[in-house]
């Protein structure tokens, strides 16, 4: 487990599936996300699988926030893709509680997922993608130490539209953990 102040990162469970169904299913969540199709349980057990055979460095964590004295799972995160020769790392996240948006969990759980890849890892370059029509993550991205770094245009289409892919990263020596 990976603990921070309001929450923790630990892994994905096959219980956890139907609830990532919900989240997966709700438009709003699925917005700043490349999935654009409704989202089966049978779908997510076969995601499952298929991440579970993956090195454990890039296996899925659940985030989970404290209430209480229990935990209450809010979203997910993890690293998508690592490039061990060039200690390069993709990664992703998203909140699927939406009551839990704008608090600053997502930035809380990026830091503790930055942390990870930059002090148990040993990455040196930490590297996402985001929608350019998702402000609100690309602020919660440069609060964590993220740059831009490049543009790919026109890339995603949704809703009738196309959006820009926005590229940003952290190096190791700029960040501030």
């Amino acid at each position: 487990m990976i603990c921070g102040e309001r929450l923790r990162l630990r892994a994905v469970e096959r219980e956890d599936l139907p609830r990532f169904v919900t989240w997966l299913n709700d438009p709003e969540v699925r917005r700043g996300l490349c999935l654009y199709l409704p989202l089966s349980q049978g779908e997510e057990e076969k995601w499952f699988e298929n991440m579970m055979s993956l090195p454990p460095p890039e296996h899925a964590m659940m985030i989970e926030i404290r209430d209480g004295e229990t935990w209450s799972p809010v979203g997910d995160c993890g690293f998508i893709k690592i490039d061990w020769r060039n200690r390069s790392g993709e990664l992703g996240i998203f909140i699927g509680e939406k009551q839990y948006w704008n608090q600053g969990y997502g930035a809380e759980a990026m830091r503790l997922l930055l942390r990870h890849g930059f002090d148990t890892l040993n990455l040196h370059r930490i590297f996402l993608r985001v929608f350019e029509n998702n402000p609100r993550a690309i602020r919660s991205y440069e609060k964590t130490g993220f740059v831009q770094e490049g543009r790919m245009r026109q890339a995603e289409y949704q809703d009738g539209e196309y959006h820009d892919v926005v590229l940003m990263s952290v190096l190791h020596p700029e960040w501030k953990g």
